[in-house]
Parts: structure tokens; C-alpha cells; sequence
């Protein structure tokens, strides 16, 4: 176990019966990160956060906090508080009283825990709610709200699931500001439960991406979206295009590949097994890398022949969708700049093409 982890999971897998929710995981959390663990529903994803917060025991393996076992613990004896998605505000309570709830509970005297809560409202800036029924907030005072009561008890670790799913976009933006603020602030190791990529690349230090119980790939941001480890997990973020075919040359750093779409060279280095002649792989480029022209370009370049079949802006970015010869669609980011640059027009012919160094390989399961 690494010197800074606070949490790690060790052969740890959840079964309900015979349905295999989460497979053998082992990963650490590192002390005062922020960890966002992503997926579809039904990922696992929420079933991890459950078993760290001590409501769903592991099937099998051991999860420790502090390098002890907690398995056996039960939920209120582990000091992991949790932000749920409905947040689960008492509506009997007001403000101040729900903040104070926890540390009622921990037996901190009426005089200490108004203060501390106060300072948490306060530092929420809802302090001049503090005396509202919880029916009187908005959505993103009751989220507030929520934060100040998980936080108030100054744990070492805070779990978030999914907690703002609830909100209107705008406000989603600003509560992200919120977290990623008060973690850097506090040095609380959150973890982050979502389906959304950009709340988790937004705000995490590090990624966990999960798939029918699997873990597909923890990571940087920034390292996922550059460098997918897994054909799912360029699938599931959506930011590259992917082709498929087989390798017919392996030498050095450098792989020549065929299939449906043509052939393409790319560097191989970023693998951790060189590929074999024969086998069976994938080419993802980034959309954002992928470049476009009214004719083949001269130079050290993989191409594609393509024909525009659409357009979307999203503000002053464009997504111009393409279609190859072999009805594979393929997206193209250009920004209002290059647009102007050249003329696009639905059904028109163009090449697709991007430098052999923008190529990421990643071998077919």
C-alpha cells in the first residue's frame, strides 16, 4: 500500500445471488485527492460507493481505511459521510438544525455545535438561511445545505453519489466550482460518484471509469480522454473516432494497420504489449485532432475519403459529422475560424486525415 493512501480495496466483489454487481476490484484512494468513479447505470458504480460507506457488505476481499480493515464496521462507526443524490435533508429541521444534526449525535455540546455550524453556513454563504425550513430553499441551497451538514464533523474522507443530478445546468457549473473549491481547500479526499464526464473530468484528480462491474481504467483526465485503455472507454467518452482492422506490420514503435476504412500507420509506444502481426485492433484519434480538407494532403498522414452528411454548433465550436464509403459515421471539431477557412456543404466530398503521431492503438479484448 502506497504511503499516501487512505483508502484501498483489495480483491473486493459484490454479489446479490448470482448477479455479479461488482467484479474482483483492487484500486487505492489517495489521501486528500478528489476521485470520481463514472459509468453507465448499472456500472457498479454506486454498489462501490455503498460498500465503502459501510450500507452493502463485500461479497469477498477487504476494503481498508487507514490500512485497517473495515469490513466489519458498521456505518456509523466509520466516518464516511455521504451526499446522496436526493440529499436527504430533514424537512422537520431547520437549516442550522440539520448542520448540527451530526454533531448532536457525536455528543459535542448545544454552545460548540451552533458555532460550528454557523461557520460551516457561513462559509456556505447560507448563513442568513439559518433559521428557514429546508422547504424554503432553493435547490442549490439545499445542496449547500447538504454539504455543510456531511462536512461540519470535519471528516477524513466524503462520498458524494451523484449529487447533483437534480439541478438545472447553470447551477450544476457553479456547484462544481463549489467542490472542487472546498476539497483543494479542506484536503478532504472526496469520492465522487457520477455518470457524467464532464462533472468527473471537471473536477477529479483522477477518474475511475467502471463497466458491468469491471474497472476499465482509473486515470488522470486528461489521460483517459488522450489515451483510452480500452475500445469501451473511447466508446463511452465519445471524444474519438474508432477504427477497426488488423495489424500487417509491427516494427519498432511503429504499426501499420488495414481495415474496413483503409490503411493507417501509427506509433505503438503508448502500449504496454507490443501488438503482433495478425491481431486484431483499434485505431482512436480524437475528434478534436482529426482534421479535414477539400483534397488529400501531402506529407506523413493517415486519410480518409468522407462525405458530409451534417453539422451541429455549440457556440463558437462546430461538430461536422462525415460519413466513409463504408457508411462509418466520423465526427470532425473545427472551430468558427476554420470554417471559414473551408467551405463546408452536406453531401460534399472531403478527406479526413491527422498526423500518425495523433493515432492511440488499443487492443481488442
Amino acid at each position: 500500500m502506497q504511503r499516501d493512501t487512505l483508502v484501498s480495496f483489495e480483491g473486493v466483489e459484490k454479489r446479490f445471488g448470482g448477479f455479479v454487481a461488482v467484479q474482483k476490484m483492487d484500486f487505492d484512494i489517495r489521501k486528500g485527492e478528489f476521485l470520481a468513479i463514472m459509468g453507465s447505470s448499472g456500472c457498479g458504480k454506486t454498489t462501490t460507493l455503498r460498500m465503502l460507506a459501510g450500507l452493502e457488505a463485500p461479497s469477498a476481499g477487504v476494503i481498508r481505511l487507514a490500512g485497517q480493515p473495515i469490513n466489519h464496521l458498521p456505518t456509523w462507526s466509520r466516518d464516511t459521510p455521504m451526499v446522496w443524490q436526493s440529499l436527504a435533508l430533514f424537512p422537520f429541521l431547520n437549516v442550522r438544525e440539520n448542520v448540527e444534526f451530526a454533531l448532536k449525535m457525536r455528543g459535542v455540546g448545544k454552545a460548540d455545535r451552533r458555532r460550528r455550524a454557523e461557520q460551516w453556513l457561513e462559509r456556505m454563504q447560507i448563513l442568513e438561511f439559518a433559521e428557514r425550513d429546508i422547504s424554503q430553499l432553493s435547490g442549490g441551497q439545499r445542496q449547500r445545505v447538504a454539504l455543510a451538514r456531511s462536512l461540519v464533523v470535519e471528516p477524513e474522507i466524503l462520498l458524494l453519489d451523484e449529487p447533483l443530478s437534480a439541478l438545472d445546468a447553470a447551477l450544476k457549473v457553479r456547484m462544481q466550482s463549489v467542490l472542487k473549491n472546498l476539497q483543494r481547500e479542506t484536503g478532504i479526499t472526496f469520492v465522487y460518484v457520477t455518470h457524467s464526464q464532464s462533472e468527473a473530468f471537471s473536477m477529479a484528480d483522477r477518474v475511475v471509469i467502471m463497466s458491468r462491474g469491471k474497472i476499465e481504467q482509473i486515470g488522470t483526465p486528461q489521460e483517459i480522454y488522450r489515451t483510452p485503455a480500452t475500445r469501451f472507454v473511447a466508446e463511452f467518452l465519445g471524444s474519438s473516432n474508432i477504427f477497426t482492422g488488423q495489424v500487417k506490420a509491427a516494427a519498432g514503435k511503429s504499426v501499420t494497420l488495414e481495415g474496413p476504412a483503409g490503411t493507417f500507420t501509427l506509433a505503438a509506444a503508448d502500449l504496454a504489449t507490443p501488438p503482433a502481426v495478425g491481431q486484431k485492433v483499434s485505431l482512436t484519434v480524437l475528434d478534436a485532432r482529426t482534421r479535414l480538407a477539400a483534397t488529400a494532403p501531402a506529407g506523413a498522414f493517415n486519410k480518409v475519403p468522407v462525405r458530409m452528411i451534417g453539422e451541429e454548433f455549440v457556440g463558437a465550436t462546430a461538430t461536422i459529422y462525415l460519413e466513409t464509403a463504408q457508411g462509418q459515421e466520423i465526427r470532425v471539431q473545427k472551430s468558427q475560424d476554420d470554417l471559414e477557412s473551408l467551405p463546408l456543404q452536406v453531401g460534399k466530398d472531403y478527406v479526413a486525415f491527422w498526423p500518425h503521431e495523433d493515432g492511440h492503438l488499443v487492443a481488442e479484448a
